[in-house]
């Protein structure tokens, strides 16, 4: 069934509500002043208020954002204080949830295998590796689980960061100058372009997915540069939607470059066997240069990883400031992840779970008409619903009829793309995939058939000054 357009608001609509806040912002009374330490005025000068982080342009746009909501009567959908592990469900506030809002992808953050073996590691080495591993950070479980990493993406060595975000930060600041050059797909993560900025190399992004546009922009620029370093994704979190991987290792080798991989969510759920995006695109790994991961996902820890050539993880580990200047991975964590790691290669029923609830999920939300955008129907699926307050609405009649699941709004995506976006997991039931998917269609049309915009829009058209 095709997706049938909703109302909502559009550019003009956004632009009266906003108005509509910056109003009641403005008529609130300023609160007490703290009282002053300093017994005479300071001469005031040109940068009076900019050192005040409530003036800062962020901070004013999350004022903005939460006021919009209260005045349309819409909850806070974030920080929600969730009171057990979260995974095909959780609790808050004392209530059982269906909950899409996770990505424990396998089941594996309860399992006791894993539990068990992060507990005998705090049992031998405590909480923390209480220094960097240059100086005395270094500990067995850190090479158990570079090696098993390394091994599993066939490459000759691994390093294990402290954070994901860090990973890729770290390791693409520390490999490119400003003779180099970075081309990322438009969807990349914040991580990744951050890591191009500290590079200092140029930076150019191809349109989403399309190896046609990325070997054009090398063709036309590739001699320019030194180094150059293709990154991509191997399933993409606000999509779900993977890259065509055997392309671009042609790309890559034709025009001289690296390429490198960021399995954040891959791992766990691309393939027949979850291996990743290798598998399911029948590629050789060895023939990606840089494998990064992360240890949240599907590993159930924290943390993230680069696996590659002994050359590259022997820099990395001297070079990479993220490493280098970190501490090192907690043990426990390491020894989670190594532990979740082996039950996916031996478990690929878990695999065949995920994949079945998540095309199970596909289908269902196809059929009753919503929009799930390019998804693969693997763990991450969208759901389109056309607006931010929109999405923010949907999610807050789900949370009503026990079901949790983020809105993703502008702008961390378009206005027009804001959606709800569903992690799915092994341990998902049919029973509870129906019953979200019915309450999301139901949320759905329920706002469309009633007076929720042509209140919110009355309410701004009938505000003073508007």
């Amino acid at each position: 069934m095709k997706p049938r357009k909703r109302p909502g608001l559009d550019e003009e609509d956004r632009q009266r509500l906003d108005k509509l806040v910056l109003n009641r912002l403005r008529a609130q009374p300023a609160g007490p002043k703290e009282p002053s330490t300093i017994s005479a005025e300071p001469e005031r000068t040109a940068r009076d208020g900019l050192m005040d982080f409530q003036n800062l342009p962020g901070y004013q746009e999350l004022r903005l954002q939460r006021s919009m909501a209260a005045v349309v009567g819409l909850d806070n959908p974030f920080f929600r204080l969730h009171e057990t592990a979260a995974g095909a469900t959780t609790v808050m506030d004392g209530r059982r949830f269906v909950n899409f809002s996770s990505y424990d992808y396998l089941g594996l953050n309860q399992h006791p295998e894993v539990r068990a073996a992060a507990h005998a590691a705090i049992d031998d080495f405590g909480t923390s590796a209480s220094a960097s591993r240059v100086v005395a950070g270094e500990r067995p479980g850190h090479r158990t689980l570079e090696q098993a990493l390394a091994e599993h993406y066939q490459q000759e060595s691994c390093v294990v960061f402290v954070s994901g975000h860090g990973a890729n930060v770290s390791t693409i600041g520390a490999l490119l100058g400003p003779k180099d050059l970075i081309v990322h797909d438009s969807l990349a993560h914040n991580s990744i372009v951050l890591g191009a900025a500290l590079s200092r190399a140029e930076r150019r992004s191809f349109p989403h997915n399309d190896c046609e546009a990325l070997d054009s922009l090398l063709a036309a620029m590739r001699d320019q540069f030194e180094r150059v370093l293709i990154v991509v994704e191997g399933l993409y979190s606000m999509d779900g939607d993977s890259p065509d991987l055997p392309r671009l290792i042609e790309i890559k080798r034709r025009h001289e470059a690296w390429l490198m991989v960021d399995e954040a969510h891959g791992l766990g759920v691309l393939g027949d066997r979850g291996y990743g995006l290798f598998e399911q695109a029948g590629a050789d790994p060895r023939d990606v240069d840089i494998w990064m991961g992360t240890l949240s996902k599907t590993l159930a820890s924290c943390g993230g990883f680069i696996a590659g050539s002994t050359a590259l993880v022997e820099y990395l580990k001297c070079m990479s400031g993220g490493f280098v200047y970190s501490v090192g991975l907690s043990p426990p964590l390491a020894a989670a992840s190594a532990t979740a790691l082996s039950i996916l290669r031996r478990e690929p029923q878990r695999v065949e779970r995920l994949t079945a609830a998540s095309r199970l999920f596909l289908a269902a939300a196809r059929a009753r008409g919503l929009d799930a955008g390019a998804s693969s129907g693997r763990a991450i699926i969208p759901i389109l619903v056309g607006n931010s307050v929109a999405a923010v609405a949907v999610s807050q009649k789900l949370f009503e009829r026990g079901v949790n699941v983020q809105p993703i709004i502008y702008p961390a995506v378009p206005e027009r793309a804001a959606r709800l976006r569903f992690f799915l997991t092994s341990e998902h039931t049919p029973e509870q995939i129906h019953l979200a998917v019915d309450a999301l269609a139901d949320s759905i049309r329920e706002i469309d058939e009633s007076d929720f915009f042509r209140n919110i829009m009355g309410l701004a058209k009938g505000d003073r000054g508007l």
